[in-house]
């Protein structure tokens, strides 16, 4: 399957998704004007990846310093086809990476990891130097 990459822009986070290595990554601040957009293919690229049933696992840094509100939930909508994968036995590992002493973030990641079962859901704490 064909790799995303996408720089990063004033409002939207880099993103680099390698379906291949079976490693997807977002980093930076996310406040697209249109979510959907923006969203929208990586969502769907992400569902075409998990059409076929894989043992490889699946790992998803996510080291967002901001996003908004349509943004959670364009995050949560990419997250629940890779609860559907772990459900069916697919290694799957999401790492919420969050700056030492940033409360907003931590508590945003804590709040979607109460939302996983299967997938397993790693709070990341980037001690900043």
């Amino acid at each position: 399957m064909t790799r995303i990459q996408l720089p990063p822009t004033d409002r939207s986070p880099e993103v680099d998704f390698d379906f291949d290595g079976g490693r997807l990554a977002m980093r930076g601040e996310s406040y697209p004007e249109d979510a959907a957009a923006f969203f929208g293919p990586l969502l769907q690229s992400l569902r075409g990846y998990l059409e076929t049933p894989s043992p490889e696992p699946i790992s998803f840094d996510l080291s967002l310093a901001y996003f908004n509100s349509s943004s959670a939930k364009a995050l949560m909508n990419l997250f629940m086809p890779l609860e559907d994968a772990a459900a069916e036995g697919r290694p799957v590992t999401i790492r919420w990476h969050f700056a030492e002493g940033d409360d907003t973030i931590e508590e945003a990641g804590e709040d979607f990891a109460a939302d996983f079962d299967h997938a397993r859901f790693e709070m990341v704490k980037d001690v900043v130097a």
